[in-house]
């Protein structure tokens, strides 16, 4: 196999565009990533509504993105999986396991990363409230 040192553009827009196929296939697929899809526009709606401050904004899509990677890289994994292995072993249930895992803590993560930027916002929301009615 040669290796190509070369810097090509077209070879550049070429990756990108198997980048973006990659995010319509696992947007295809992955039914939990049209749950984190909703999400995003949720979180992001919610925050646009608070008015964060640019930090905070960097935080939110720092745990966003957090979530996102980890899913590409499960449902990356997981048709790696089946192809390696298309009949069902212990070891391949381990590693999706594991994968789907990995998901879990950084959904957990955003979660608590969102009370804790959008939390103090909400709670004067909801004192405003209930202070009027």
């Amino acid at each position: 196999m040669e290796i190509n040192l070369q810097f090509s553009i077209a070879d550049r827009l070429r990756s990108f565009k198997c980048a973006f196929k990659g995010l319509i296939t696992m947007l295809s697929y992955e039914h939990n990533a049209w749950i984190h899809t909703v999400a995003t526009a949720a979180v992001c709606g919610v925050a646009f509504y608070l008015g964060l401050t640019r930090y905070e904004w960097c935080l939110v899509i720092l745990a966003i993105v957090s979530v996102w990677t980890a899913e590409a890289l499960n449902t990356a994994l997981e048709f790696l999986c089946d192809v390696a292995s298309p009949n069902f072993h212990p070891l391949v249930e381990k590693a999706k396991d594991v994968a789907a895992g990995a998901v879990l803590i950084s959904t957990i993560g955003s979660v608590i990363i969102g009370l804790f930027v959008m939390g103090p916002y909400l709670m004067q929301l909801l004192r405003s409230a209930l202070a009027q009615g």
